[in-house]
């Protein structure tokens, strides 16, 4: 998912990509912008006017979104983020968030959030974003990074103790 577009300091998410376990697409969509965009950032984007003016609305997508992920297990990056923007919440314990997987951070040292393209890069030796960030790709590095430690993440989970750290507080809302 990204939250790009530039509106004095008013998140946004200018587009949503889904995928299932195996990286098929369940949803890739652009979202249609809620205030004003001052600034779409395109050299680190991609994003252009165009991409968003004809754009499903905001909660056309966030209906859609909700719908998808309902009794699913939600696997991604700073899923605290992505749940803020929509305006969604989830149940924690069907969440996976590499953002906040202790053995990951271990492994690195770590006591703060390692973004998404340094865990790919660390672990699975890919770079991610060479010509802009892509929701997509991104979607899908999230989930092959889970896929290569999912059986550390569900075996702790199955012993009774929960593998990851709390996301910051002000979105405690957004977990049920």
């Amino acid at each position: 998912m990204k939250f790009h577009a530039k509106c004095e300091g008013i998140p946004m998410v200018a587009r949503v990509s889904l995928i299932d376990y195996r990286g098929h697409i369940m949803l890739d969509t652009y979202v249609r912008p809620t205030h004003p965009v001052e600034d779409y950032r395109t050299s680190e984007t991609g994003l252009r006017y165009l991409h968003l003016c004809e754009a499903p609305f905001f909660v056309d997508v966030q209906q859609k979104v909700a719908a998808l992920i309902r009794n699913k297990i939600l696997v991604g990056h700073r899923i605290w983020n992505f749940l803020s923007v929509l305006g969604l919440s989830h149940s924690a314990l069907h969440t996976r968030d590499l953002a906040l997987f202790r053995p990951l951070r271990k492994r690195l040292k770590s006591h703060s959030v390692v973004e998404l393209s340094t865990l790919v890069r660390i672990f699975m030796g890919r770079n991610l974003g060479f010509e802009h960030e892509d929701s997509l790709e991104f979607s899908r590095a999230a989930m092959d990074l889970f896929r290569s430690c999912e059986e550390v993440f569900e075996g702790i989970i199955a012993a009774g103790q929960w593998p990851c750290d709390l996301p910051p507080s002000r979105f405690a809302e957004h977990f049920s």
